[in-house]
């Protein structure tokens, strides 16, 4: 049945209340029949990814993916192995010219670096291009090189609220400070995030002080800056001195008169350093006349690294006197060692390996290559283990304990050793420095960088380290096969004269 409404209009004053009746009639229908459909802006959309290309890449590094990556390998190999910090690495000063003038001397910084992981670099350079008031943090998502793309922190996103960061982009647009360091960064370390920050003119106090916030264990601070500019070679020599003495010793007077581009970032690294209690040492210092330039007008480099002290001698020695004491309480007694007033920095959670030596020769040697609990706990497990669960040798007896000595290695998180080549592979291994993981599936092995004292030549270290893994002996050259490296902090009873050994 169809109703029909008829509407009587008498009037214009009427019609239009007709017209609304209708309207809002219309509406009513149409809010029941259609579907509600859903609120686009409500739904979380992908982050627009902006990239900051290189701006310096055929000019003051090779652009050639394969020959950068060939370059900075060769650099690398050619650094001072001699050149060791005892430590954790918190902090590099780090020169930024052309690798052929300055690359061997910043080549030397990120060396130190090999074996270690950051979650964040934070790496802070001298404008060039633009004068301007504050930081400046380039407003992008990511920086690309040769070699690929960073990301940029999420970080970020907090700092750019600061007062003092300010939006500069023609001061990200052509430097050069912080893209040169990046590839350094890609060829040594794994996953890592960076924070780019330009100087203008800034406070470095108040800088490092806002910084602070945003470092912790995983951070790593690097300052991109060369040293003195176009003074003949002996002058630029001296006035380096001064920079090269007042960094490190976190002498602030005496950085009064250094010469530097990226003085006020060094500034900003010292106060940092101040406060959170690093240690500063030269790693390497050379000009252009010593690289590639001339000796009439030069420009000066030093790499510098700021480090958190690793064990100190008291520590160390209680360990050993702990591994000692477990190891007479249970092969003498066959009962646990009961420890107490462990100092705080042995409860921190390390990987580790006891090694047990009698007359010299290896009598049994168990670790953890990963951290999995605190320090004192993991030598008291291995000590144990060295001594009655080596597969290799039969258990000790309190009977040869005269004739042992302990040796403890306290080991870094072994990090992934990114290559494209075997060749790249022994171009990137220090002996002596470097403990080696190899992993393919469910087989894995490793050796402590002391074993390089017995096999010193690169190719039979690894050709023996896969046959101790029962895999074949080129294992190492397999692209499956994973390439860890980690270094060690190693200390034994002799070195403290902590026994007297038959």
């Amino acid at each position: 049945m169809v109703m029909k409404v008829k509407i009587r209009v008498k009037g214009k004053r009427d019609g239009i209340a007709a017209l609304l009746v209708i309207f809002v009639f219309i509406f009513i229908l149409t809010l029941a029949i259609i579907k509600p459909q859903p609120d686009y802006k409500r739904i979380a959309t992908k982050e627009e990814v902006v990239v900051r290309k290189p701006a310096v890449a055929g000019m003051f590094y090779p652009a050639e993916k394969a020959v950068l990556r060939d370059m900075i390998s060769k650099l690398l190999n050619k650094t001072n192995t001699s050149k060791h910090v005892d430590g954790s690495i918190r902090g590099l000063v780090m020169p930024h010219a052309g690798y052929v003038y300055s690359g061997i001397v910043a080549a030397s910084a990120v060396s130190l670096l090999r074996g270690k992981s950051y979650k964040t670099v934070i790496i802070m350079g001298p404008s060039h291009h633009k004068y301007f008031k504050g930081i400046s943090i380039a407003n992008v998502t990511h920086y690309e090189t040769p070699l690929g793309m960073v990301k940029l922190s999420e970080k970020v996103k907090e700092m750019r609220k600061e007062s003092m960061v300010v939006s500069e982009p023609l001061a990200h647009m052509k430097e050069h400070s912080i893209e040169v360091e990046i590839p350094f960064l890609q060829s040594v370390l794994g996953e890592f995030e960076i924070i780019p920050i330009i100087f203008g003119d800034a406070n470095p106090k108040a800088v490092a002080r806002m910084l602070e916030r945003y470092i912790d264990d995983s951070t790593l601070v690097i300052v991109s800056s060369d040293l003195s500019h176009y003074y003949p070679y002996n002058i630029a020599i001296e006035r380096d001195k001064i920079c090269i003495e007042a960094i490190p010793k976190l002498n602030f007077s005496l950085m009064e008169r250094c010469e530097a581009c990226g003085k006020l970032a060094i500034l900003t690294l010292m106060y940092i350093a101040k406060d959170m209690g690093w240690q500063g040492r030269l790693i390497e210092y050379k000009n252009s006349g010593d690289t590639a330039g001339n000796k009439q007008r030069v420009v000066g480099y030093a790499s510098i690294a700021f480090y958190k002290k690793g064990l100190e001698d008291d520590e160390k020695v209680f360990l050993l006197r702990l591994a000692r004491k477990v190891l007479e309480e249970r092969l003498g007694y066959g009962r646990s060692y009961a420890i107490s007033n462990v100092p705080e920095k042995l409860k921190e959670v390390k990987g580790c390996f006891v090694t047990l030596k009698k007359h010299g020769q290896l009598r049994g040697c168990i670790g953890h290559i990963l951290p999995r609990e605190p320090l004192y706990k993991c030598v008291i497990d291995n000590t144990i283990n060295a001594a009655l669960h080596d597969i290799r040798f039969f258990p000790v007896r309190y009977e040869e304990l005269k004739d042992i000595e302990i040796e403890i290695s306290v080991l870094s998180v072994p990090v992934l050793l990114k290559h494209e080549s075997w060749q790249e592979v022994l171009n990137s291994l220090v002996p002596l420095r470097d403990g080696v993981v190899l992993k393919r599936s469910m087989q894995m092995a490793t050796y402590l960088p002391q074993v390089w004292e017995q096999i010193p030549d690169k190719v039979l270290f690894l050709e023996h380290l896969c046959m101790k893994a029962g895999m074949e002996k080129n294992c190492w050259k397999d692209k499956a096969t994973e390439i860890y490296i980690y270094h060690a902090d190693v200390f034994s009873e002799s070195e403290f004269n902590l026994y007297n050994h038959s």
